[in-house]
């Protein structure tokens, strides 16, 4: 496995080795003692979650509070997304920004995605099946999000806003500038 820092500070992108043949592939997708050397922390992986999305489907920009927030490692299982991390860590010196990969069947590149930032995606495919690990459970008191086409996060999703399949809760997210925000300098993985 290959893991790589991105632009935003502690969101990496990892890239199994593929091994194929005529018969399929085999590709090892995740190694906590080699993700952990990496990391300043160490992660317990304690929820795996799957979910089956159509062509233009939006989900996000979704985090969860302290003491309930999670690291995600995110990964398609079929077809393609466009998946975005945005760091929401006051203090920070990425505060308020994004990136973005795509992450796909074919690259089989996964995105780990630490606490303390909003994490969404929107399919490219017409179909995709998308997989992720959580250290953290599920909370609906500390679920938050942000709002996916906020003007001040200026995310491009490459689909005209009018094609995007919204759950009414993503729609009603509250903007940036208006969300519950975490602080740089607090330990999330106390």
């Amino acid at each position: 496995m290959e893991i790589k820092e991105t632009k935003l500070e502690g969101v990496y992108t990892i890239e199994p080795k593929i091994f194929g043949d005529e018969r399929g592939y085999f590709a090892e997708t995740y190694r906590k003692d080699l993700l952990e050397r990496r990391l300043a922390y160490t992660i317990d992986f304690v929820q795996d979650n799957e979910s089956k999305s159509s062509l233009g489907v939006f989900r996000g920009l979704h985090y969860q509070l302290p003491p309930f927030s999670q690291t995600k490692l995110v990964r398609v299982i079929q077809g393609s997304v466009l998946d975005v991390a945005v760091d929401i860590r006051k203090g920070s010196p990425t505060f308020g920004e994004h990136m973005m990969i795509e992450l796909s069947e074919e690259n089989k590149k996964q995105l780990l995605v630490p606490r303390g930032f909003a994490h969404g995606f929107v399919v490219t495919s017409d179909t995709a099946i998308f997989s992720y690990k959580v250290d953290n459970y599920y909370s609906p008191e500390h679920d938050r999000g942000i709002l996916y086409n906020d003007p001040d996060l200026g995310i491009e999703w490459g689909i005209d806003g009018t094609e995007l399949l919204l759950s009414e809760k993503d729609r009603k997210q509250p903007r940036f500038k208006d969300a519950d925000l975490f602080d740089y300098r607090q330990n999330l993985y106390e």
